[in-house]
């Protein structure tokens, strides 16, 4: 016996299905309400995002959308950067786990620190709003609420996911021909690709966009570790023997125009080994001069267990956290006058630009509260205020830090 159901009577059972939540049951039904955030045709890398309805190009500015299941809209809202930014980093796994990225806020909300650096593109190619981290708008709003600062790191040129997709654009092995893979076995993007330039500035209007106060590049250089001159580069090609620094240089150079364009303040990590030899320089690519320049802040990776055994006479650089800030500042502090010089400015503008990095984390010695303060205050004594905290496991050291003002 066959049953017929009026129009009218499959409507009313398919409203309440709906409202009931049925259709996230149905995959198709359930994608609706993402969008492909699709390159240009130079640049066909999707990145799955859920934050409208619609697919727009990269060029184009991502506007808040009006959320179709609630018929409310989410308003983005930004946080002037503090004059003295005081940060930890959290990885994108800790954003995701709310329980373990809680204790973080609790930090925050307890001492002195006024803002958070979290991933948006990590050093695995991963963006974070792709699965990993859920709830991102909800937690920027609710970070925002506390006028607590946000900095979205993107990790450039090391991204195992883009080398997959775009193989032309790898390092490459002379001997072999094949995709070139440093001594963890991880392949590199060859920095002269302007594709993955584009791809940069993409990710980079994306998560500010979705309320990322500022954006913090990372592994922006060439690499360091492995076979080097087993290296070739397809792109860069010849100027990378040359001057490997010049293509680093076009790319500070470029993000920071696209990304001012928008109105958005970018900063940039760099070795702190740089500051006191010119050596790792042609290697790496980095160019303090270059930073200063060119990006709104530099954070100096400054960490004592990083520099060599024997810099400043200390066998053990790790043991004398102060002692490695002091030295390695004042070599900056040099630099920012040279810059001035050059470009007509004050040093203490120039000067205003570095927030480093220090060390919250047992290497080469084991961290205490008194070792990590050390290099706040060495940082102090030279007139640098603004800082920020790494720890890659995101377990700090609140002993470490004053009260919240």
């Amino acid at each position: 016996m066959r049953i017929k159901i009026s129009i009218a009577t499959f409507l009313i059972i398919l409203f309440f299905w709906i409202a009931d939540g049925g259709y996230r049951h149905v995959a198709f039904l359930n994608n609706i309400g993402s969008f492909v955030y699709t390159a240009s045709s130079t640049n066909p890398f999707k990145i799955e995002t859920l934050l409208g309805s619609k697919t727009v190009k990269a060029e184009e500015e991502i506007k808040p959308e009006e959320n179709k299941a609630t018929s409310t809209v989410r308003i983005v809202t930004h946080i002037k950067t503090p004059e003295h930014v005081k940060a930890i980093y959290m990885s994108s796994w800790v954003a995701g786990s709310p329980s373990f990225r809680d204790k973080l806020v609790k930090i925050v909300d307890d001492t002195e620190i006024n803002a958070i650096v979290i991933d948006v593109k990590d050093n695995t190619g991963v963006i974070s709003w792709e699965g990993r981290v859920r709830d991102l708008n909800e937690f920027i709003d609710e970070l925002h609420a506390k006028n607590i600062y946000l900095i979205a790191r993107v990790a450039a040129f090391q991204d195992p996911l883009y080398v997959k997709k775009f193989p032309d654009e790898a390092v490459l092995s002379k001997k072999t021909g094949g995709i070139w893979k440093d001594h963890k076995g991880i392949p590199w993007v060859d920095s002269g690709s302007t594709k993955m330039w584009r791809y940069i500035e993409n990710i980079s209007k994306d998560a500010y966009a979705r309320g990322f106060d500022e954006v913090n590049l990372d592994y922006i250089r060439f690499p360091t570790d492995g076979a080097l001159a087993d290296m070739s580069f397809p792109i860069s090609g010849e100027r990378a023997r040359i001057s490997k620094s010049a293509i680093i240089g076009d790319f500070y150079r470029y993000i920071t125009e696209a990304l001012h364009k928008e109105g958005i303040p970018v900063s940039g990590d760099l070795f702190g080994i740089i500051m006191i030899t010119k050596v790792d320089i042609a290697v790496l690519g980095q160019d303090m001069h270059t930073a200063l320049e060119t990006f709104d802040y530099v954070s100096p990776m400054i960490y004592p267990s990083h520099f060599y055994a024997g810099t400043n006479g200390y066998k053990n650089p790790a043991e004398h956290p102060g002692e490695i800030i002091s030295y390695s500042m004042k070599k900056g502090i040099e630099i920012a006058d040279e810059v001035a010089s050059s470009t007509g400015q004050a040093t203490s503008t120039v000067l205003a630009k570095y927030r480093p990095f220090y060390q919250d984390f047992d290497m080469g010695a084991t961290y205490t509260a008194e070792m990590v303060r050390a290099q706040i205050t060495a940082g102090e004594k030279l007139g640098i205020e603004s800082w920020m905290l790494w720890d890659p496991s995101n377990h700090y050291t609140p002993s470490a830090l004053k009260g919240a003002d």
